[in-house]
């Protein structure tokens, strides 16, 4: 029985365009990355390397920085951490706001007053304006796991009062009576009866996290409070605008970041839009 359920569901993700043309485009951009970062030797990264300010050529395929760093061996980089970020926030925010709507939505009462109000102070506090406070507030520079952490602050609390609204739902159904006349603890109830239920939608919410992240990293790294140490495709654009590319006629600088954040963005975004159409039939547009 649980096989046909889970052979349905691969049957709805093999027939959905849009999921696998997001999961494609999203996991070869990350793969080229990977790839690229192994072909081109580390000097390319590096400062001095090359004659600043050199247009694309046969040596430096997307040209040069003012720095003389190779702007292809950063885009690889980049790439790389902003997906770090992404995944990591997307992950931590997912997992911990799905956690506490299951809490506060099965047990009710006090905890769930109290995580009520925790949850909108949260969702009424202006999230951007929180996390730069936040980013400018921490001494000793940002590095990439800790933007994901930064950003994850204020990741979790959709999904915590989505989840709460849905555990409310599922605690009053009869196999919830069941797994308590059955001995089962309040703990045990959540992970292996409620939990199951959300898995699909926990996933969707990864997605749409992840892309959150993205664009909040490259957001918060133009404003120059992103990583100081680590490339992104944040920080290589606010590099590109610090030393003016586009009114020096760089635009090998300032194009290839911000063309790849725009081909991420709509791949997770198509990505998600799959995703939802297998989840909830009814959303598709015919």
């Amino acid at each position: 029985m649980k096989s046909t359920k889970i052979y349905r569901y691969l049957s709805k993700i093999k027939g959905n365009k849009k999921f696998f043309a997001g999961a494609f485009t999203v996991a070869f951009i990350y793969f080229i990355s990977i790839i690229g970062s192994f072909i081109l030797p580390s000097e390319y990264y590096r400062t001095g390397s090359f004659e600043p300010a050199l247009p694309p050529n046969t040596k430096n395929f997307m040209g040069t920085d003012c720095l003389g760093r190779d702007i292809l061996a950063q885009l690889f980089r980049g790439i790389q951490n902003s997906y770090k970020i992404g995944f990591i926030a997307a992950t931590l925010g997912t997992i911990i706001g799905a956690t506490i709507g299951f809490i506060s939505g099965y047990y009710g009462g006090f905890i769930d007053k109290v995580i009520n109000v925790i949850v909108d102070v949260f969702l009424s506090v202006p999230s951007l304006l929180f996390l730069i406070l936040i980013a400018a507030l921490i001494s000793g520079g940002v590095t990439v796991e800790t933007m994901a952490l930064i950003i994850c602050i204020t990741n979790w609390s959709w999904p915590a009062r989505q989840v709460r609204a849905q555990a409310m739902s599922l605690k009053r159904r009869e196999f919830v009576y069941l797994s308590k006349l059955s001995g089962m603890g309040s703990m045990e109830i959540i992970v292996k009866e409620l939990m199951p239920h959300m898995f699909q939608w926990m996933g969707a919410n990864f997605i749409n996290a992840f892309l959150s992240a993205v664009l909040t990293e490259a957001g918060l790294s133009i404003l120059g409070l992103g990583p100081q140490r680590d490339v992104t495709l944040g920080v290589m654009i606010y590099w590109a605008l610090s030393y003016s590319a586009i009114f020096r006629g760089m635009w090998w600088w300032i194009f290839p970041p911000v063309v790849t954040l725009i081909i991420v963005f709509f791949s997770l975004y198509i990505l998600h839009v799959g995703l939802d159409e297998i989840i909830n039939p009814k959303s598709k547009k015919v």
